[in-house]
């Protein structure tokens, strides 16, 4: 499905830390905290304008956003609502994650037996390879506008200008695949991690209202009970409870339940098992993060559990973003994706429950993209809110790229 060139599915090798060095090169601490800052707050500006227009779409709103940041600093480009290529990458993850987490699709996972069958036999094999075009040719369209802005001079400062720069030097070697699923690889993660987690976070404001009134509170002291300004990512040092409810967001409701399985290269031993090479292992996602032991009342949003020593660390209290040496390289801008998205809706915005559609947080398809997961009521907080919203979403709506 990836023509062995996909990051998260290669196994450790030269290849996967030449990939990996790469993403780590746009998604590391200094870079969340530069280049990707600028985006965040320009594209939170937009999103809650797109609330304020269009509620009910909150949903495609959360998307646009999530994969508009990742979008302009990896092609130099913004996404729009409606843009055709957001919903293309959103069926394409859509179907990956069918294949990748569904045994009865990917048996050949499940069962590497069958790998040893004649290709004709591999009845599989023309799904996977079909999807292997596909997503090849979402990207290349993508790579290919890029290029032609390189031609002409309007190509705007991003990871696919670096990216071309350093392969003119040979600083690098890498095929058109390997660079189309690297691009892919960056909009993939980027637009779906932050997009449902912010989808859980107005279920949790819906549901568990408490934290939202003490969130708001503290907002007001900061950025101005009158709608004074949005808040900034530069408020984080004086927002703490913010920084926690985006990790409890991570924690809540894990959109991964089965965790991401992981292969043994090499014979190992546990409390007295042992497990030959080629041993598949995963986590119970739901299991670990709703664990009355690590998490009293785990089934409460409940931001107070994560304010400790280690506040400000975005892998520590959960395992959204995975473990080990595969843990997810932009887990920094994952979590100010969340950080700034929660506290410019609950400053903005009067988030309830629909009484006459509840919402069921355990059994609700937070991946879904084509609708909006659940039903909730959104209204601004004043016309004040309105007016600021109004202001800086003109700002977002001009800046055209």
């Amino acid at each position: 499905m990836s023509g062995g060139a996909r990051m998260v599915l290669m196994p450790v090798s030269d290849r996967w830390r030449d990939q990996r060095k790469l993403m780590h090169s746009i998604l590391n601490n200094q870079q969340a905290e530069t280049k990707f800052i600028a985006c965040q707050e320009l594209e939170s500006k937009q999103l809650v304008y797109d609330y304020l227009i269009d509620p009910g779409n909150f949903s495609l709103a959360n998307q646009r956003f999530s994969n508009s940041v990742i979008m302009s600093v990896v092609f130099g480009r913004r996404a729009a609502v409606d843009d055709p290529e957001l919903k293309a990458i959103l069926d394409s993850v859509n179907v990956l994650n069918e294949y990748m987490f569904s045994p009865l699709l990917n048996m050949c996972d499940t069962f590497p037996w069958l790998a040893s069958l004649p290709k004709s036999l591999q009845w599989w094999r023309p799904g996977g390879e079909a999807y292997f075009k596909r997503t090849c040719a979402l990207y290349k369209g993508e790579y290919d506008r890029l290029l032609k802005k390189i031609e002409n001079g309007t190509a705007r400062p991003c990871f696919g200008v670096d990216l071309e720069q350093g392969a003119a030097l040979k600083e690098f070697t890498l095929s058109e695949t390997e660079k189309l699923f690297v691009f892919a690889t960056l909009l993939e993660a980027g637009s779906d991690t932050s997009r449902n987690a912010i989808t859980q976070v107005l279920a949790a404001m819906a549901t568990y209202p408490a934290w939202v009134t003490k969130a708001r509170a503290i907002l007001d002291e900061v950025c101005g009970a009158d709608a004074e300004r949005l808040p900034s990512l530069s408020d984080r040092d004086r927002l703490p409870y913010i920084t926690a409810a985006a990790k409890e967001a991570l924690r809540w409701r894990p959109f991964v339940q089965t965790g991401v399985p992981h292969l043994l290269t090499q014979d190992d031993e546990y409390e007295g098992y042992r497990f030959p090479a080629g041993t598949q292992f995963t986590w119970n996602a739901y299991a670990i993060a709703l664990n009355e032991e690590d998490y009293p009342d785990p089934m409460t949003f409940s931001p107070e559990r994560f304010l400790d020593g280690d506040l400000n660390n975005p892998l520590k209290g959960h395992w959204q973003f995975g473990t080990g040496r595969r843990v997810c390289l932009g887990s920094t801008v994952g979590h100010n994706n969340i950080w700034i998205a929660i506290a410019c809706l609950i400053y903005c915005f009067d988030i309830t429950e629909d009484p006459d559609h509840p919402i069921d947080t355990l059994n609700t398809n937070w991946g879904a993209h084509t609708k909006a997961p659940f039903k909730v009521n959104i209204k601004p907080r004043s016309q004040a809110h309105v007016d600021l919203i109004r202001r800086v979403g003109a700002e977002a709506l001009n800046a055209d790229y």
